[in-house]
């Protein structure tokens, strides 16, 4: 998903294929570098599900609109 767009992307969850609406962005302190973000996409149903699977890890995490982040890569 990295330096792609994210519209029309698929949902993360397993055996879901909603389109994604949101992207949660988190990492693993214990193997990433504080620079280094990992992407998941989600749809409206598995957003809140994916970002407190990440959350009950410790993970950093993040949650943005699809829009935005195409938006935000666009004018870069």
């Amino acid at each position: 998903m990295i330096g792609a767009d994210i519209e029309g992307t698929i949902c993360s969850r397993a055996q879901c294929r909603a389109e994604a609406v949101w992207v949660i962005e988190w990492r693993n302190p214990r193997l990433h570098a504080p620079d280094r973000r990992k992407q998941w996409a989600a749809c409206a149903e598995h957003v809140r599900y994916l970002h407190d699977f990440l959350a009950a890890r410790d993970f950093p995490v993040s949650v943005h609109a699809v829009d935005a982040v195409d938006a935000a890569r666009n004018a870069s």
